[in-house]
């Protein structure tokens, strides 16, 4: 098993590696620079601009300033904000946190409501549950997450006046970002359910078990639940990016103070090292998912070790 987790670790390295140097020549691309934007606000001489540059590292090489960031990386120094000089570690810490609050909450209530509704729905194919979770898998996977921001926006805060359309961080402010978030991933989320129960409800021993007077909770508990756990736990943790990518736009379009937001103003603002540091953060919260669902994987099937030698 350690040669196998080792393995998969070995794998993640070069994709961490390509999602780094990707974003890193993609704000290259970008028309302007933190110079170019500081020139535009007022004045700045030509030596001026020479110096800042030359402090700030842009007249380097790309290359040259790329391998200088990610030796800065490997000792766990992610730089200086351009704008504001504060460590990019601390800024990302610090958002970071509002943000696992946001989504943690959100992939809670996602996962509940998808277990609950996914269930039903399994049990009594076509009714009433079946209906309103089929309604759900297409609205939820559907409707881009800012559509379903501004109709909320709209609807709660402008007609009926009864949430706050802009987030100040606090918690009664997290309740319109955090009902998107749940509809934006509740559909993908109950499908995957939905089948996985429909697959263990149709096995001969559930016929068994209801044959010896089992009841339908205890067949939940006992039969389906557990003989569907793995597909359930595969659902929801390959499903997780989607879900930090969906609250990031969802944290700006709601001002909530988090990595969305704290990205979107460093990209607008021409903060290389901000981007670079939230890129970082992304990444290793994806790959590490994906990570923990491969050894989860090899775990609870030996198979899957022997087949991936």
């Amino acid at each position: 098993m350690a040669k196998y987790s080792l393995k998969r670790i070995l794998t993640c390295l070069p994709v961490f590696l390509g999602i780094t140097l990707v974003v890193f020549f993609l704000l290259e691309g970008m028309a302007g620079s933190m110079v170019d934007l500081m020139g535009a606000d007022s004045p700045v001489a030509g030596t001026d601009r020479a110096a800042l540059a030359a402090y700030l590292e842009l007249d380097q090489p790309l290359v040259t300033r790329y391998l200088s960031w990610l030796s800065r990386l490997l000792r766990f120094d992610l730089g200086t904000s351009f704008r504001t000089g504060v460590p990019v570690g601390e800024l990302v810490l610090v958002r970071m946190q509002a943000s696992l609050l946001l989504t943690g909450a959100g992939m809670l209530f996602s996962v509940a409501l998808a277990l609950a509704l996914g269930i039903c729905s399994a049990l009594k194919p076509e009714g009433v549950f079946d209906r309103i979770a089929g309604t759900l898998t297409v609205a939820g996977s559907a409707t881009p997450g800012f559509f379903i921001s501004l109709l909320l926006i709209y609807i709660c805060s402008v007609q009926l006046k009864l949430l706050p359309a802009v987030s100040t961080g606090g918690i009664q402010d997290m309740a319109l970002p955090l009902l998107v978030i749940c509809i934006s991933n509740t559909g993908g989320l109950l499908k995957q359910v939905r089948t996985a129960c429909c697959e263990v409800l149709a096995e001969p021993y559930i016929k068994t078990a209801r044959a010896k007077g089992l009841g339908t909770f205890a067949i939940v508990r006992t039969h389906v639940l557990r003989n569907a756990s793995l597909t359930i736990i595969t659902a929801v943790l390959s499903h997780l990016p989607h879900i930090v990518g969906g609250s990031m736009v969802v944290e700006r379009i709601f001002g909530w103070p988090g990595m969305g937001s704290l990205l979107f103003s460093a990209i607008t603002q021409r903060d290389y090292p901000v981007v670079m540091g939230v890129t970082v953060a992304v990444a290793v919260t994806v790959l590490g998912t994906n990570l923990l669902l491969d050894i989860l994987y090899g775990l609870l099937d030996p198979r899957v070790r022997y087949e991936r030698r």
